[in-house]
């Protein structure tokens, strides 16, 4: 299964504009961030990740709520937190 799950943005690459270091959950990543060209993102900004991409920005309750629902459903959670913590975009 895979899963748009939510990440907080804690820095922007100033080097590579398309990037950004993302905590979900703990797993600090680079996230392709060039989907959301029309949006001003930055640090403390939440955004919903699928396979490395920022797909939107979200907000924070919304975050709350769908880590608390993807905290549910267990294993393919845990697998996706492993397959993130596995990736590596620079």
């Amino acid at each position: 299964m895979c899963l748009g799950i939510p990440g907080e943005v804690i820095e922007l690459n100033t080097e590579q504009p398309d990037l950004a270091k993302v905590n979900v959950s703990g797993v600090r990543r680079s996230i392709n961030i060039g989907l959301l060209e029309d949006e001003e993102v930055g640090p403390g900004d939440w955004i919903l990740i699928h396979v490395g991409f920022a797909l939107s920005k979200i907000d924070e309750r919304e975050a709350e709520a769908a880590l608390n629902f993807l905290k549910t459903i267990g294993k393919d959670y845990e697998d996706e937190l492993d397959a993130l913590r596995r990736s590596r975009i620079e």
